[in-house]
């Protein structure tokens, strides 16, 4: 689109927002103007020259149909797309019925498009058995690779049908991966994976946890609790928002018809949907959420991300920042807080970057490399309720696709540094130098000085994280960059057979300013193709395990969502078999806490996809307890800090099996795409007593140390007050038919 006409865009949602006869008067706050503007957009966007629109496409495609009537090519063309516009917006039998009659003329008249038409025709009966049975008769077993148990289809017709299209595909082209891919998975479908597979086909061990280690099984209970709401793509945060002390959850809908939705941890077992009386449920879209205080108040608010994805114009929307009133209800300070402007995004973060006890914020947007540029944005805390944007004079504006920030004090000189993934070939490392003489923050671009300048491949998720636990941040990577398919890629990968796209990357910072690529030794160079994850420790050995989500808009992209367990701070092992987590619906934000209060962590996976007709239930893993590991948590107040105490270092000393350890944690929501909450959660494997819990406070640096600490307690630690205090919350019961959960993997991790 023209200069002119992107201005113009732009100018029309001001005038929506200045639309008031007295600025900002139309209403007590300005969240019925953000409504108003999110609105406005939503109607501009509807478009069939956006591509996630699928409504509007398809009546083009519709009305196309009729023109091209007289034209017999044209109009199978037409048709084809609109088979395939059928399919977003989840009308998959009108899909498969217009396609069934395009392949006959695809194998005699049109045969340059045959392979789209069976492709099509395969993905869309696929879809089509998961509507009629994953999604309409849902179960917590659906869709867990392997397929099993009440997963496994009683409407068997649509992946039958799949079958026989699939291997029509593969008798053409036997190294097409996807299609073997998608072949084994229909099988599954219909409970006869492996046996009935033909050999030559058969990609082995998809039932498996080939690393040798297994876990016990997670539960998903999101349905009993209401939780599992089916929206699509978008972002969740577990945090205590009313200050009970019992963790709730917030989720969103990338699309503006899509709600936020707040559900209230009751503290009896049950969650009630206050999306509504909250306000929340007004503000639509969002790909990613994040939390913070960021006025200090001691009530943790909601940052929302928009934009993501889509291509300019259809991107240039606004963020929110909404602020907790105490409550129980939010208001959108944006405008008010000098937080408005119209950039694609879902990535960011909150920390103190100038040390002053107030959190600032950093967003990284998304610039393609044609079109207009959308520089990285840092808004510093007028500790007033208000922000001054100063990333150009800080030199933090970088202009790149990105689709990670995270943020960490990697070099231990008391000053919060960036790292940025991307979907282009540069990484971005910023360190923050801090103050200068003239006043002014200033950070500089030591990317390829740090070691990080070689990772030429598309990335998205990524953290920094103390995997080895020995008190330096270290850097995850996701790749996200496939040759030919996203499935056909995870095939190959799968199968030993090389290929070009990126793998998982895990950096380890060497303690000098620099770090060292070790995802070979860690057994993380894989593709998995992760979008929302994060890590947690899931068995309270001390060591940070991860758990992601994984694939992209496209329907074929069926690939599991990935469970890694930590040993020792030496590798990781894939348990996503025997964890029962595998979900292969697409996988976005993701929260890891101990949300029941017993101790473990569980995880909650906002489920869905980028289209109408990919909207999938939301998943809540509950935690079956995985030893008798001990561990220690604790909600951390700033005082000279900022409240929510974010950036604030804590090292955990005790001794197990008499050898001293010590586990190195940051307070933060973990990773890029998914909110954990604040409050730490730290595993201390078998210790029976904690030698010594030092705090290093942001901004300060100033340490607390507590020694002699009896483990599984929660203990709140205000800054300069070196008195411990104690918080007794109730241990809840989720698994409301309260049945043991089964153990169902043999010791190499398959399910039986």
């Amino acid at each position: 689109m023209k200069v002119f006409e992107l201005l113009s865009q732009k100018l029309k949602y001001w005038f929506v927002l200045f639309s008031c006869p007295i600025m900002f008067s139309c209403s007590s706050d300005n969240s019925d103007e953000m409504v108003k503007i999110l609105g406005q957009i939503h109607k501009d966007n509807f478009k069939k020259e956006n591509p996630f629109y699928p409504e509007a496409e398809l009546a083009f495609f519709d009305s196309m149909v009729a023109v091209t009537k007289n034209n017999s090519y044209k109009n199978f063309i037409s048709e084809f797309y609109k088979a395939n516009s059928y399919l977003k917006v989840g009308e998959e039998a009108k899909a498969v019925a217009l396609l069934e009659k395009l392949l006959p003329m695809s194998l005699t008249q049109y045969q340059g498009n045959v392979d789209k038409v069976m492709n099509s025709l395969g993905i869309a009966n696929l879809r089509l058995a998961e509507r009629q049975n994953c999604v309409n008769n849902h179960t917590t077993e659906s869709c867990l690779i392997p397929i099993v148990n009440s997963g496994v289809h009683r409407l068997k017709a649509g992946s039958r049908r799949a079958i026989e299209v699939y291997s029509g595909i593969l008798a053409r082209i036997p190294n097409d991966y996807e299609a073997r891919y998608l072949l084994n998975m229909a099988y599954m479908t219909i409970g006869e994976y492996p046996d009935k597979v033909p050999a030559e086909f058969l990609i082995p061990n998809l039932d498996k946890d080939m690393s040798g280690v297994s876990v016990k099984p997670f539960i998903d209970v999101a349905p009993d609790l209401g939780l599992n709401k089916k929206n699509k793509a978008g972002g969740v945060i577990v945090e205590d928002f009313n200050n009970d002390g019992y963790l709730d959850i917030v989720t969103s809908d990338w699309g503006l018809d899509g709600a936020m939705y707040y559900f209230k941890n009751n503290a009896n077992n049950t969650f009630t949907d206050v999306s509504e009386k909250s306000g929340l449920s007004r503000f639509k879209g969002g790909l990613n959420m994040m939390q913070a205080d960021y006025n200090n108040d001691g009530l943790i608010d909601i940052f929302v991300l928009r934009g993501a994805w889509m291509p300019d114009p259809f991107g240039q929307q606004p963020n929110s920042l909404l602020r907790n009133n105490g409550n129980g209800t939010f208001t959108d300070v944006t405008i008010d807080a000098g937080l408005l402007s119209f950039h694609p995004t879902q990535a960011g973060a909150w920390r103190d970057f100038n040390n002053d006890g107030w959190l600032d914020l950093f967003i990284g947007n998304e610039t393609k490399s044609l079109g207009e540029m959308h520089g990285c944005e840092l808004y510093i805390n007028n500790k007033n309720g208000t922000f001054t944007e100063i990333a150009a004079e800080v030199g933090c504006n970088v202009n790149t696709f990105i689709k990670g920030v995270t943020v960490a004090d990697y070099d231990n000189d008391g000053w919060q540094d960036i790292f940025l993934s991307t979907l282009q070939e540069t990484k971005v490392l910023l360190k923050n130098k801090g103050i200068q003489k003239n006043g002014k923050l200033a950070f500089e671009d030591v990317t390829h000085k740090a070691g990080l300048g070689e990772v030429f491949r598309f990335t998205f998720p990524t953290w920094f994280w103390d995997y080895d636990n020995d008190g330096w941040q270290d850097i995850f990577i996701c790749g996200y960059q496939f040759d030919g398919s996203l499935s056909g890629s995870y095939t190959s990968d799968l199968l030993g057979i090389p290929n070009l796209a990126s793998k998982m990357y895990l950096f380890r910072n060497k303690h000098d300013g620099t770090f060292e690529d070790v995802s070979v030794e860690a057994g993380v160079n894989h593709s998995i193709f992760a979008m929302g994850s994060n890590f947690g420790d899931i068995d309270n050995d001390g060591y940070p395990d991860m758990y992601l989500g994984t694939g992209n808009p496209e329907y074929q992209s069926l690939v599991p969502n990935k469970l890694y367990k930590n040993i020792d701070g030496k590798r990781f092992a894939d348990v996503t078999i025997s964890g029962r987590v595998g979900n292969l619906q697409k996988g976005h934000a993701v929260g890891i806490s101990d949300i029941d209060n017993d101790g473990d962590q569980d995880i909650f996976i906002e489920v869905g996809g980028a289209y109408t007709g990919d909207a999938y239930n939301n998943s809540f893993y509950l935690n079956p307890g995985q030893n008798d590991n001990r561990w220690i948590k604790l909600k951390l107040e700033g005082t000279t800090s900022n409240r929510a105490a974010i950036g604030t270092r804590v090292k955990v000393t005790f001794k197990e099996n008499g050898k001293t350890r010590s586990v190195y944690q940051d307070v933060n929501s973990g990773g890029s795409f998914g909110s954990s909450s604040l409050r730490r959660e730290i595993g201390i494997g078998q210790a029976t007593l904690i030698d010594e819990i030092m705090i290093i406070w942001p901004g300060t640096n100033k340490k607390q140390i507590f020694r002699n600490i009896k483990p599984n307690q929660f203990l709140k630690i205000t800054e300069g007050n070196d008195a411990l205090e104690e918080i007794n919350l109730k241990s809840l019961n989720f698994d409301r038919n309260n049945k043991p959960i089964p153990i169902c993997v043999t010791p190499t991790g398959k399910l039986i």
